[in-house]
């Protein structure tokens, strides 16, 4: 039976500590970048529920005000239809030309 030999001197002991070592230290990042991920996905959550009630604010005041002119009555505001509709011919222009 041959002896076998690691090519660096170090003990399996130490081998095995530095290995363990190493590992703890890769654990503990993966800790902190999985923490950090939840924190990013938490604050990226409630900046969404922030702008999803601006926008049934908006959503509402934007109701409001078309309500607001579906149901006004003009000729109780003084307006009156017009009497007769002239369509002028025009050309038409572009900024092309």
């Amino acid at each position: 039976m041959r002896n076998v030999r690691l090519p660096f001197h170090m003990s399996s002991v130490s081998l095995c500590s530095a290995t363990v070592g190493a590992l703890a230290v890769v654990y503990i990042g993966l800790i902190a970048v999985v923490m950090s991920y939840a924190a990013m996905t938490v604050e990226f959550s409630q900046s969404v529920k922030t702008d999803e009630a601006a926008v049934a604010v908006l959503e509402s005041q934007y109701l409001a005000s078309v309500s607001e002119i579906t149901h006004t009555d003009y000729r109780a505001l003084g307006y009156v239809a017009p009497v007769a509709k002239i369509f002028v011919p025009a050309k038409s222009v572009t900024a092309l030309r």
